[in-house]
């Protein structure tokens, strides 16, 4: 047992797991090819600008119990995004790990929306880490996102993670510090594209690209690939009433093939998701 903690712990550290942990079965059935979509409550982790594109409430629950058949990987989450007249407000909260490490996550967001056009937001985190025998230590630090429609079917946004690099402990970069910028275009009413660029400072760009397909009322069926590393990922929704319940997989170059589940509860009209936004930002 003693060994293979030690090897979950190495795990972590030495692959990007324990770097680009994102929640949302959706977002990761596109590969994470998002930044420019970015339109439900899980966009409060990867974007939090495109949360003002949505006037309604939205609660959202992420659990992955044991990627890769590992339950020292075991993350969850959780999002809940209220509308204001002033803007949009989303918090949210993350664990990750088991007795012998463990980080979580508190996050507060606030964003924008011009005139349905221009969205801008930014979110506060909170983070801890508990490594055991060796102690624990907490950050604060920013994200900044922000998107644009640059005609009704085209999107382009932006996202920073760790904007003022806050670290654990005395070592730099213990928290990555992430740039991402992608678009996303809606080829007719129910199929979007989407393709983005990340960019953590200390490894290479990885392309991520995904397609988002309402094949029926209440089914979608949704792919993507990234390399850096080489990820093949799909996944289907099942939208009914306000309750959308996602399901996706992703093959991983050392550790195989895992599944993954997300619920989002949506107090908004019925209808698929992109047609509810294109409503609400009048672009029907």
């Amino acid at each position: 047992m003693r060994i293979k903690s030690i090897a979950v712990i190495i795990l972590i550290f030495t692959t990007q797991l324990y770097s680009q942990l994102n929640p949302g079965a959706r977002q990761i059935s596109l590969a994470n090819s998002d930044v420019a979509l970015s339109n439900d409550v899980f966009a409060l982790f990867s974007n939090p600008a495109g949360i003002a594109q949505m006037g309604w409430r939205e609660i959202g629950i992420y659990y992955s119990p044991a990627p890769f058949g590992l339950t020292e990987l075991a993350n969850g989450f959780i999002a809940y995004h209220e509308p204001f007249y002033f803007g949009s407000v989303a918090i949210g909260g993350m664990t990750f790990g088991y007795d012998l490490y463990r980080e979580t996550k508190v996050l507060v967001s606030y964003s924008y929306n011009y005139e349905n056009r221009l969205f801008a937001g930014a979110a506060f985190n909170y983070h801890t880490v508990n490594i055991q025998n060796y102690g624990n230590d907490a950050a604060l630090y920013v994200n900044l996102g922000g998107l644009a429609y640059v005609t009704n079917n085209l999107r382009w946004g932006f996202y920073i993670q760790n904007l003022n690099r806050a670290s654990f402990g005395k070592d730099d970069d213990q928290i990555p510090m992430i740039f991402n910028s992608g678009f996303s275009y809606d080829v007719i009413d129910n199929l979007s594209l989407n393709a983005a660029v990340e960019k953590d400072i200390r490894y290479n760009a990885s392309v991520r690209v995904g397609v988002d397909y309402s094949l029926i009322e209440y089914l979608s069926i949704r792919t993507g690939f990234s390399n850096e590393p080489s990820r093949y990922t799909a996944g289907i929704g099942i939208h009914y009433s306000i309750l959308n319940l996602d399901y996706a997989f992703f093959t991983h170059p050392d550790l195989g093939l895992t599944h993954q589940a997300g619920l989002v509860i949506s107090f908004g009209e019925e209808g698929s998701r992109q047609d509810k936004i294109r409503k609400y930002l009048g672009l029907n």
